[in-house]
């Protein structure tokens, strides 16, 4: 009888989750879906609420709590960069942006990490959550967060699955043009830019490093769509469901055949396998586009080694994962991190933030060590794409 009456019990709290994953889901594209010139900009607002309170989609979407400057020692400044017409339909908006400067730099010219925010989060929200600005002190490089407008999408989502922006226009213009900026304004290591983002900010930096690998040394993907495979906002909800329909190489090889050359976009990407937004079919067909970038760019898909890594759970790392890392010729260009037990959640963050998960292992820790490891030529973009293949140094 008391297991009958468990069993009933656990059937209702079942059937109460799914409604609530049911209503989220419809939260999330009207978040896609919304006119922005009909929204106010959202609120800056203080929540703070458990991780175990909230399935995983009602915790992403929760808001976070503003932070006004990092607890890292080093300049948070706050900017702003104006928007032409085409960027934001509209005259004299400005996109704002952050940027941490570390106080102490271990060379003259330091690195540069570009980071980008996922939906219904601010920048200083994510910086945050990623806890990058700490890493940064320690490490010396600085840390830029540009913050997408909510006149371009109610809910700050970057318009990833907008075709003029996966072509590199509207607001991946604006990005690249405030990167360019501070990194002459603050001189900063141009070969040394890396961009990263979580969700559609991952999606955002992956588009802005195929467009630009002349800027570009790295990318980093936290729970990340696929490439090329949305043309407009439900086409983009239908791939953080359920991935990309037919051969996903072919938005790799359209890029591809835009550029007058093809350098190596080594790339890190990181999925939680319980993530209920992002399928993590994504990861694994992002993978595959890379792969192809790889191949395009000079490597025989036969001279690829994978070296895997099992963690199991413990109080170091966090949750269990299993990494890939592939290497073409000697150079570990491609690494893929499935983390078990992880949601749509920053993995190693400050959980007191939405899209935060404070159990391991530490994202930004695993792309910091990732990046350090890729250096791009400046002279890059004056080769031909016969010579691909020695491009992008690997430091």
């Amino acid at each position: 009888m008391l297991i009958t009456n468990l069993t009933g019990l656990w059937s209702k709290g079942v059937q109460r989750w799914i409604k609530k994953q049911q209503k989220h889901n419809e939260k999330l594209v009207k978040i896609l879906l919304t006119n922005p010139a009909s929204v106010p900009p959202p609120l800056e607002t203080y929540s703070s609420h458990p991780r175990w309170a909230l399935p995983p989609m009602a915790t992403a979407l929760l808001p976070g709590r503003q932070q006004p400057a990092p607890r890292a020692s080093g300049k948070w400044l706050k900017c702003s960069h104006p928007l032409t017409m085409l960027d934001s339909g509209r005259p004299g908006a400005v996109m704002n942006y952050w940027l941490y400067l570390p106080a102490r730099c271990g060379a003259a010219a330091p690195p540069l990490v570009v980071m980008l925010h996922g939906c219904a989060q601010t920048a200083p929200q994510f910086a945050q959550s990623t806890r990058m600005n700490e890493l940064a002190e320690r490490e010396g490089f600085a840390v830029l967060y540009p913050q997408q407008t909510a006149s371009n999408q109610a809910g700050r989502c970057w318009r990833w699955y907008s075709k003029e922006v996966c072509e590199g226009k509207a607001e991946t213009e604006a990005v690249v043009a405030i990167i360019d900026k501070v990194a002459e304004q603050h001189s900063l290591d141009k070969s040394r830019i890396y961009i990263a983002g979580i969700s559609a900010g991952a999606a955002m930096a992956n588009i802005i490093a195929l467009n630009h690998p002349e800027l570009v040394a790295a990318v980093g993907m936290h729970s990340g769509t696929v490439f090329g495979a949305a043309q407009t906002p439900m086409d983009g909800y239908n791939v953080m469901q359920q991935g990309a329909d037919g051969d996903v190489r072919e938005a790799v090889r359209a890029t591809a055949g835009r550029m007058a050359y093809l350098p190596l976009m080594p790339a890190i990407l990181i999925h939680g396998l319980e993530d209920r937004i992002v399928n993590p079919l994504n990861v694994a067909q992002l993978a595959e586009q890379f792969r192809e970038l790889h191949h395009l760019a000079g490597f025989d898909r036969e001279s690829m080694l994978v070296k895997i890594t099992d963690k199991l759970a413990n109080e170091r790392s966090g949750n269990p994962s299993k990494t890939y890392e592939y290497y073409f010729g000697k150079r570990n260009l491609l690494q893929v991190c499935e983390i078990s037990e992880l949601g749509h959640a920053w993995s190693g963050g400050d959980e007191s933030v939405s899209f935060s998960d404070s159990q391991g292992p530490n994202a930004s820790r695993m792309m910091w060590d990732f990046f350090t490891r890729h250096q791009r030529h400046l002279a890059a973009s004056m080769a031909c794409p016969a010579s691909a293949e020695v491009q992008a140094d690997v430091a």
